[in-house]
């Protein structure tokens, strides 16, 4: 593994000490063994930490690159800039004396009768002709190319055969001097040398622009291939911690939906994985409360409902006695007992359905239900109960298909409707919205009853909670009916809400809201 590992190591980083730090390193993960794997190791905070990594050496490297492509760059241009700077002074330098010693030439020409001529005029165009060929040989010692080179000789041997002809003229008295071609010539020459120069500075410019773009195409395509790497590896990550957080947020609506039978696995990071346990704890010990509640409240109602029994043959006994010795008060107190046992007997079956409303999971299995139907069907089984109070329905029902289970989705609206009948006055007005509201189901249901005071309205969804409407005999109920609705949303991952009553209104009005994919 270490030669696997330190051959990706670049050479720059292969230093004795950290050399010996990764002997140490791998020496512990070689003592731990087989013990400690590899996943165990990955946390979030070093998969962040990784992360950052990645993503900041390619940056690095890349700015390491071009700072060295630049400071390369800058250095060649930096050598053009001082070569052409001292070639062109020379060259200048050349050209100049070049003209000198023409001009020298030609007075001396001129002067060629030895009685008017002066001995210092010579001295001096052995002078000016010492100083150009100083010139042409400080230009040679720069370096220039073959071509340059070529033409300084070329130059030089043009000027050596115009001295030549000058001095054979002078020792021998002959009057024939050099003709203007041998000057035209060395005018060509200058002219030659002076033209090259500016090819050969074109040329030089043009090799650093290209040198310039080339290290400017390898910066972005290197810097390119390192985003690249850097954006795979970062979305590898990703993808593992999304991964994790998709499994977490699933198990989390599982429990919140009261789905407690499939077991919680979370992959990934050991920070998440952990968190994934401890959900798992979780689910198990819902389980256990969940059974626990459901037999208690079992054993509850089984223990009220032995006595309740008794309680009412004797109730129907002493109604029964009492119908052969007529005696009004006792015929009351039993009626009344009776009355109160059949009240025991359903706030008993409410207990139990309450106890009960996860214990199924297999009937719990979600199914497309078609939510204006089952609307419908519901306001069809109330008809008699609001006819008896004269109760007037009106509905503004749009078409809705969500994802739910279809038992607890009737149980809702029954229970909604159930409580708008029950607390309306007679001839009274329920109305009731069912719309699609582009993610997610809403219901509304609002009555002309009472209403829900605002210091009641969180607590109406407690079991067994009254508020002051239920303090008449005539609306009295178990308590358990709003609880029932709140778990049964809660399983749809929903929400059920007391809002404003409308504009000149004073009843209660509930909404459900529910997502249309569960």
């Amino acid at each position: 593994m270490k030669e696997r590992i330190t051959h990706f190591i670049p050479d720059i980083f292969r230093k004795p000490d950290l050399s010996r730090l990764w002997l140490i390193v791998a020496g512990q993960f070689n003592s731990l063994g087989s013990r400690i794997k590899f996943k165990n190791i990955l946390s979030l905070k070093s998969l962040i930490v990784l992360g950052f990594v990645i993503a900041v050496i390619p940056l690095f490297l890349a700015v390491m690159y071009a700072a060295f492509g630049m400071r390369e760059t800058s250095a060649l241009g930096r050598t053009i800039n001082s070569q052409v700077f001292e070639q062109t002074k020379a060259i200048r330098l050349v050209l100049q004396k070049t003209a000198d010693i023409e001009r020298k030439a030609r007075l001396f020409v001129l002067l060629s009768d030895p009685a008017i001529r002066q001995p210092y005029e010579q001295h001096s165009y052995e002078s000016t002709r010492a100083s150009f060929k100083q010139a042409l040989s400080e230009l040679l010692k720069l370096q220039v190319d073959n071509k340059i080179a070529l033409l300084v000789n070329e130059l030089s041997e043009k000027e050596n055969l115009i001295y030549q002809q000058i001095i054979d003229s002078a020792s021998e008295n002959n009057p024939t001097l050099p003709v203007d071609e041998a000057f035209q010539g060395l005018r060509e020459s200058s002219f030659s040398l002076s033209r090259e120069f500016e090819n050969h500075v074109d040329h030089e410019f043009n090799q650093l622009r290209q040198q310039s773009e080339s290290l400017e195409q390898g910066l972005l395509i290197k810097g390119a291939v390192l985003l690249t790497i850097s954006f795979i590896f970062i979305a590898l990550l990703l993808a593992v911690l999304s991964r994790s957080m998709r499994q977490l947020d699933a198990s989390i609506r599982r429990l919140g939906s009261g789905e407690l039978d499939e077991p919680i696995a979370v992959t990934g990071p050991s920070d998440l994985r952990y968190l994934g346990n401890r959900l798992e704890w979780l689910r198990t010990h819902l389980m256990e409360l969940e059974v626990s509640k459901q037999q208690f409240m079992h054993n509850v109602a089984r223990e009220i409902d032995l006595p309740l029994e008794s309680i009412r043959e004797g109730a129907e006994h002493l109604v029964n006695e009492t119908d052969e010795e007529p005696d009004s008060a006792r015929q009351d107190i039993a009626r009344l007992l009776c009355t109160h046992v059949d009240k025991l007997k359903t706030v008993s079956g409410e207990l139990l359905r309450y106890s009960q409303i996860n214990s199924k999971p297999e009937m719990n299995r979600k199914e497309t239900i078609n939510m204006r139907y089952l609307l419908e069907s519901v306001i069809e089984d109330f008809q008699p109960r609001l006819q008896a109070k004269s109760i007037s329905l009106k509905k503004l029902v749009r078409p809705v298909e969500m994802s739910g289970i279809h038992e607890q989705l009737r149980s809702i609206i029954e229970q909604l409707i159930a409580n708008a009948v029950k607390y309306s006055p007679a001839n009274g007005e329920i109305r009731i919205i069912l719309r699609d509201s582009g993610t997610q189901m809403e219901l509304e249901v609002e009555d002309e009853g009472p209403g829900i005071e605002p210091n009641e309205r969180s607590h109406v969804f407690e079991p067994f909670f009254r508020g002051k409407a239920q303090c008449h005999e005539w609306v009295e109920g178990p308590g358990l009916g709003l609880a029932i609705v709140k778990e049964y949303v809660a399983n749809h991952q929903g929400t059920v809400d007391i809002i404003d009553s409308r504009q000149d209104q004073q009843g209660a009005r509930l909404r459900v809201q529910i997502p249309l994919t569960g």
